[in-house]
């Protein structure tokens, strides 16, 4: 049996890695960032299985795409950025930019991603010239390791240093907490106890916060397209992602021909309390959700709630009875599950999401699909989000794609509104360090007191 490290052995190993990985030049350093993402993407067949059968948890072909997807994405993004040494310089500042490692990175990585986020973080980190150590989630712990394992087969024939990527093999409670008291900074990416863990470890940490995307239907947009658009976010991976939707806020003069259109793509839709009552009994236990059916089909919850639905259905929607607290189905769901209210004017949809989001969920994601730029700002200005996606399905674009511009990533910063350090996507410019040189500038212009103090 292989020998089981223990946390302060790990770290040891990994200084020392990250010693000898400081003196990469960009070229050396993208190389092992390139591979890193190459594997996921060439196994992305065989770690999808591998997922699905050890985690019970999402859908196989979803999980082919998104390894696919994440490690195209963020590798493209990577590629070309500077990351060491000199990386930027403004001579009329004076200025000159000099990036650097920030040691060791500790990542925490959930059963609900335990393939993309540690590749994810691996490359950032690696991006940076640091060393990384991944704790993975105990119930997705093989096909982590596996993944760490396939990926350091081939930095070993690049030469990289030995031990810049590692995986505690046998995660517990307790060497997480460990792991995140003796890295150099944490990058947690999981639930809500853990993220705090992170944030109370006395290290830099970078944390997520829980999804609750509300999604807008403006009265200008196509219904249809944003039908598909939305059933196509809420259906992937059976909803297990924390960037998909969660409730259809569609104006009311129009709902029931709205949710008739989601009928006609694939949703199953229920108003009567009765029914939705029986949903919202077995989706929350004691004010919580119920770990059986996050990442679970629709079939398999729709038979929980003991409620009949139509062979093929993609996502079930229900009718809310109440805004934010009012119900507890306004919170996030992680299956394809949504909720749908009723609008009157634009003002009360804005009203409607951003009740849900201080409910749970703020500082996350929202959508709007619409024509209306107008509409659009106003809802920018109004809501507590990191990320607004317009006319796209949120799940699969908030953590950034090839059709917007927000950071690929696997780890979506909140804001303070979700107790986050960072308002925007993970990338790896927040896992370096940039020293500032500062020349005199003789031939600065001061401005006159009148100058300085004029409106």
């Amino acid at each position: 049996m292989e020998k089981q490290y223990s946390i302060s052995e790990l770290i040891n190993k990994a200084k020392i890695a990250q010693q000898i990985f400081a003196g990469y030049t960009q070229e050396q350093v993208d190389q092992l960032v390139r591979v890193i993402g190459k594997v996921v993407y060439d196994n992305a067949e065989m770690l999808a299985r591998e997922t699905v059968d050890e985690t019970r948890m999402g859908v196989y072909e979803d999980k082919v795409v998104k390894c696919k997807g994440k490690s195209r994405t963020i590798w493209n993004s990577l590629k070309g950025k500077k990351s060491v040494g000199i990386i930027k310089e403004e001579p009329e500042k004076g200025l000159v930019y000099v990036a650097k490692p920030k040691g060791v990175i500790g990542a925490i990585t959930p059963t609900t991603n335990p393939i993309v986020t540690p590749m994810c973080n691996a490359m950032f980190a690696v991006k940076g010239r640091n060393a990384i150590i991944v704790a993975p989630h105990p119930r997705s712990k093989k096909c982590s390791t596996h993944t760490v394992q396939l990926i350091n087969a081939e930095l070993k024939k690049l030469g990289a240093p030995e031990n810049v990527i590692q995986i505690i093999e046998e995660p517990s409670i307790e060497k997480t907490q460990e792991l995140m008291q003796s890295v150099d900074v944490v990058v947690a990416t999981g639930g809500a106890g853990m993220v705090k863990s992170a944030y109370s470890s006395g290290k830099p940490s970078y944390g997520v916060g829980p999804g609750n995307v509300q999604v807008i239907m403006d009265r200008d947009y196509d219904d249809n397209q944003a039908a598909q658009d939305i059933i196509a976010g809420k259906k992937f991976d059976n909803g297990i992602i924390c960037s998909g939707e969660q409730c259809i806020i569609a104006p009311a003069e129009k709902h029931a021909e709205i949710m008739k259109l989601f009928v006609k793509n694939g949703a199953c839709y229920f108003d009567d309390e009765a029914i939705v009552d029986k949903f919202r009994q077995v989706m929350f236990i004691d004010g919580t959700i119920n770990g059986k059916i996050v990442g679970q089909s629709v079939k398999f919850i729709a038979n929980l709630a003991g409620v009949p639905v139509p062979e093929g259905s993609q996502v079930i929607i229900l009718k809310a009875k109440g805004r934010g607290s009012a119900d507890i189905l306004c919170r996030e769901k992680m299956c394809p599950v949504m909720i749908t209210f009723a609008y009157e004017t634009f003002e009360d949809a804005i009203d409607i999401a951003k009740t849900n989001l201080l409910y749970e969920g703020a500082g996350h994601s929202a959508v709007v699909h619409s024509n209306n730029k107008e509409h659009i700002i106003q809802a920018g200005l109004a809501l507590p989000f990191s990320r607004l996606t317009i006319n796209q399905p949120s799940s699969t674009n908030a953590g950034g794609s090839f059709y917007n511009g927000f950071n690929p990533t696997t780890t979506l910063g909140c804001g303070s509104w979700g107790n986050n350090s960072i308002s925007e996507n993970l990338t790896y410019t927040h896992l370096i360090n940039i020293s500032r040189i500062g020349y005199f500038n003789k031939d600065a212009k001061v401005p006159t007191d009148e100058e300085i103090w004029s409106l």
